[in-house]
């Protein structure tokens, strides 16, 4: 039998030290509103997720990202800051922030907050102050108002379209009361864009990212790092309205501008000063949801950001030859940069895996849950396997589908009320975690939780799934438990596609490691000779089930034993 293999070479090390932690790193992603409530009120705040902390250092993650926890009037559920120095009251205070990094630190978890760049709330002071300034005015520089087009202004000054729906503009009202210019924003009309032309935003951010790292933080997680930046003259573009109608930043005027690197370069100055100071690394990771894999791999020159989200990945459909075509890209593009890919499956912002690989969809169905749990399962034996950092969101390590049927009177997202309902947006998957099946509010919160959880939660609370052996969460605990003890077997720079049958993804890596993915729809033979080290399938061994994989431990010589692909 043939065992010809294609083999990528990468250009980095799999490495655990101090200064490389980021490199193979597994985050936990921290929803804190719907992670754990302290005090009762149905919001999840800092002291919930810091009394958790034993959990997550038990689950066998690297360090946690914590979405925003700044003061903000929570439009866009902390995406909208007030005040980038401070901790909204529901969440805590900078105290309690201090006390989660202190005790984290300890059990040998880093932590990552999210900062938000592009835009703040209109309830942000420059906003304010530029609001009562009027037209013509210094305070307006610091974001792009502009007159309006008509007769009398009554038009947008260009054609640009929100991402969450409607024009991209908004009038204000002017000091004397009558209707006056427009204000751009690339999201909801309570988040204005600044004008990252403008000094004053420049040092201002530079001051909050000195702010945090001043506190111990181990890295930035930044907010739409695509975007700051945007076209001169603000000109209209033929094909604006794809950002709405997709919710991808298509719009080549509004995103994705050449100037945008010299703020990453200049950010990433800053956390090196703060890694030679300090002896740990300080790290910057990219939300860059650019769809082209050759730009994304710009932001990860070695002078710009560490890392940058790798989301084809999680948009990935469940096929052999797609998830195939979308490693290849990472590791050949993004690997290439000298980086490492930073691979995720689940956010805060996408329909959750299970009813993905399901045929689910929000406020549409839950799917196939049964079979979206299988491909779930299979897909973090293939994620946690490949050469690179990963993301987990929370909730992901219980195989919480999607809540896809929350009452619309509950719904909270900006993209669902800007599309009038035509995009049912984002709260399904931010529904808070159920940790005792019998307890109120599944043990999140004594009080009312801000989102509803659904009775099935209590099929996936942590509690219930500690007492099944074959549950997703020791699915998990055991991947990222051999995951870290392979570590220094998969050192080193070979990538090997194996050959296989069809429906078969397959590939080794460093010295002895395999790990076969069954995409198709029926039982195929295992194309290594191995032994089996973890399963996503209880069947799994010398044949796969459907949507199933497996990691095996090779012999020093190996044949592959399935068909060419």
């Amino acid at each position: 039998m043939s065992t010809e293999t294609t083999t990528t070479r990468i250009p980095w090390r799999t490495a655990r030290n101090q200064q490389d932690w980021w490199r193979s790193a597994v985050i936990y992603q921290v929803y804190v509103r719907s992670f754990q409530d302290s005090d009762g009120d149905g919001i999840g705040d800092l002291t919930g997720v810091r009394a958790r902390l034993p959990y997550l250092r038990s689950l066998g993650v690297d360090g946690i990202w914590l979405n925003p926890f700044y003061p903000s009037p929570q439009h866009d559920h902390g995406y909208d800051v007030s005040d980038y120095f401070s901790v909204h009251p529901d969440y805590g205070t900078l105290e309690s922030f201090d006390r989660l990094v202190h005790d984290a630190h300890r059990l040998d978890l880093k932590v990552l907050i999210d900062i938000v760049p592009n835009h703040c709330s209109i309830e942000h002071p420059w906003f304010a102050a530029a609001l009562a300034a009027g037209p013509g005015s210094l305070e307006r520089e610091r974001f792009h108002f502009a007159d309006g087009r008509g007769e009398n202004g009554e038009l947008p000054p260009n054609n640009w379209r929100s991402i969450f729906g409607g024009s991209a503009w908004q009038r204000v009202t002017e000091p004397d009361g009558s209707p006056g210019q427009w204000y751009l924003h690339s999201f909801a009309p309570e988040q204005a864009d600044f004008n990252w032309l403008h000094p004053d935003v420049t040092a201002h951010f530079e001051q909050v990212l000195r702010f945090w790292l001043d506190r111990g933080v181990d890295g930035i997680r930044i907010d739409v790092a695509h975007g700051l930046h945007k076209a001169d003259g603000l000109p209209d573009h033929e094909n604006a309205m794809d950002d709405e109608l997709t919710g991808d930043p298509l719009n080549p005027l509004a995103w994705n501008q050449p100037a945008v690197h010299k703020v990453w370069r200049r950010w990433r100055t800053i956390a090196e000063g703060y890694t030679m100071l300090t002896g740990r690394e300080r790290v910057l990771i990219g939300e860059v949801g650019v769809l082209d894999t050759e730009q994304l791999a710009l932001y990860q020159r070695p002078d710009e950001l560490h890392q940058s989200f790798y989301f084809e990945f999680l948009r990935a459909h469940w096929d052999r030859q797609t998830l195939y075509d979308v490693v290849n890209r990472g590791l050949g593009t993004i690997a290439a940069s000298g980086s490492s890919v930073a691979w995720v499956l689940n956010n805060h912002d996408m329909p959750r895996s299970v009813t993905r690989y399901g045929g689910g969809a929000p406020g549409v169905d839950t799917g196939d849950v049964d079979l979206g749990t299988l491909r779930a399962r299979a897909a973090a034996l293939l994620m946690l396997a490949l050469p690179g950092a990963a993301y987990v969101y929370q909730g992901e390590e219980l195989g919480l589908p999607e809540v896809t049927d929350l009452p619309v009177d509950v719904l909270a997202d900006p993209m669902f009320h800007r599309s009038q309902g035509v995009r049912r947006g984002r709260d399904g998957c931010r529904v808070p975690l159920p940790w005792a099946a019998s307890q109120d509010g599944f043990g999140f919160s004594s009080g009312d939780p801000w989102l509803p959880q659904p009775d099935w939660f209590a099929d996936h609370a942590v509690d219930r799934q500690l007492s099944s052996g074959e549950s997703m969460l020791h699915l998990y605990r055991e991947t990222l438990a051999l995951r870290q003890q392979r570590l220094p077997a998969l050192a080193g720079d070979e990538f090997r596609w194996l050959r296989t049958d069809p429906g078969v993804l397959a590939f080794t890596r460093g010295d002895g490691f395999a790990c076969v993915v069954n995409c198709s729809s029926r039982v195929v033979p295992a194309p290594v000779n191995g032994e089996l080290l973890l399963a996503s399938h209880e069947e799994a061994g010398e044949r796969l089930p459907p949507n199933s994989a497996a990691w095996y431990l090779l012999p020093e010589s190996t044949e592959a034993v399935g068909e060419a692909a």
